[in-house]
């Protein structure tokens, strides 16, 4: 009788914890013992780490992603009748934070090939704000999955209309582009520590990168609600959005491993695009550009028979996204580039992500891949 195969994990959070378990320990302990649960010390340290890590001038950590993209938004003055560009394929934080910022999103089509905002639509949506009676004021790229956006080919054409660049790398950080790694493309660029992502904590965490010391003095206050010389001097309007101590040890600790995981994604990546290459469509990295593979995701026109099939045989999957931005009931009454957005309607219809993560072992990958192959022939 042959012993049934072990579960698969989308995302393995416990082979990554043991090998750090004795240094996660010990960073632990040194919290619990000065008890300085809320911007202790190891905040400013792993602020001054994540910076060095990306080359930025400076990082504000903060509660979570969401409020790391509210930040700048709030610090910028951006409110009632400005516009915000951002892709419909992505994640509801991309745009909600623009509403609760006061401001209007309005949507712009993604790149089929490696899904991410599409320089062309920019134009577009500006055109589609202004119609609309709003001043355009920031474009958000989202880093897809784990690649950065063309911010070469996007940063022109905001600074030809006066747009501030607001990166969202919730999913991107530690990648790189054009040598330079994600952190330094934009006004400002925004990331999350999400348990999931490709460096994350054990809770909701988030980070600023940017060069402006200025940008980041104003977010600091706006990150404790406004304060000024001290919590009860308020100076402006803010949130609660402090990092706890505890992520900020965790990250730590997964920051002196980033680099070997980064590498392995990268290896893993490499196996899949081989394997499944010749049968559906495999992600593709921009010419100048790596990928920390945040997911690994490949587009069939059998998506719902091929997720499935690999249910059935053991193999969890994930959509990203099903229902793009402007199809919620929440967003579809904000603006769109040109009207419509083709390649985001296509796209949620057939994407499908694999299990990703740096302790995938090629037994298991090989089980997948072959899983993947016998559903896509069914």
């Amino acid at each position: 009788m042959t012993a049934e195969a072990p579960p698969i994990p989308f995302i393995d959070l416990k082979a990554q914890q043991a090998r750090i378990a004795d240094g996660l320990r010990r960073r632990i302990d040194r919290v619990l013992g000065h008890g300085a649960y809320i911007l202790g010390p190891e905040v400013a340290e792993l602020e001054a780490a994540l910076a060095g890590f990306t080359g930025a001038g400076f990082c504000l950590t903060c509660s979570s992603g969401t409020d790391a993209l509210l930040l700048p938004l709030m610090a910028w003055g951006v409110g009632p009748g400005d516009a915000v560009l951002v892709p419909s394929f992505t994640f509801v934080a991309t745009a909600e934070v623009v509403v609760l910022a006061g401001a209007t999103p309005v949507f712009v089509d993604v790149l089929e090939h490696d899904f991410t905002i599409d320089p062309a639509g920019l134009e577009p949506g500006i055109a589609a704000a202004e119609a609309a009676g709003l001043r355009p004021r920031v474009v958000v790229p989202v880093d897809l999955f784990g690649q950065p956006a063309d911010y070469p080919a996007i940063r022109p054409i905001a600074e030809a209309h006066g747009l501030k660049v607001l990166g969202d790398a919730a999913q991107s950080f530690g990648a790189t582009l054009d040598g330079g790694r994600v952190g330094t493309f934009a006004d400002a660029t925004a990331t999350s520590f999400f348990p999931a992502k490709p460096l994350g904590c054990y809770g909701d965490g988030g980070a600023v990168f940017s060069n402006d010391s200025a940008l980041i003095d104003v977010m600091r206050s706006i990150r404790v609600h406004g304060q000024g010389a001290d919590k009860y001097d308020n100076v402006r309007i803010g949130i609660n959005g402090r990092l706890d101590t505890l992520q900020a040890a965790v990250l730590l600790e997964k920051l002196a491993i980033f680099p070997d995981e980064i590498a392995a994604r990268q290896r893993i990546a490499d196996r899949y695009a081989a394997g499944l290459g010749d049968a559906m469509g495999v992600p593709s990295v921009r010419f100048g550009a790596t990928s920390v593979w945040a997911q690994f995701t490949i587009t069939t026109d059998r998506r719902d028979r091929v997720a499935a099939s690999l249910q059935a045989a053991g193999v969890p999957t994930a959509i990203y996204y099903a229902k793009p931005l402007h199809r919620q009931d929440a967003y579809r009454h904000y603006p769109c580039a040109a009207g419509a957005l083709p390649v985001s309607d296509h796209l949620s219809a057939r994407v499908l992500s694999l299990p990703m993560h740096p302790y995938l072992d090629t037994v298991v990958q090989d089980r997948i891949i072959a899983a993947v192959h016998a559903a896509h022939q069914k």
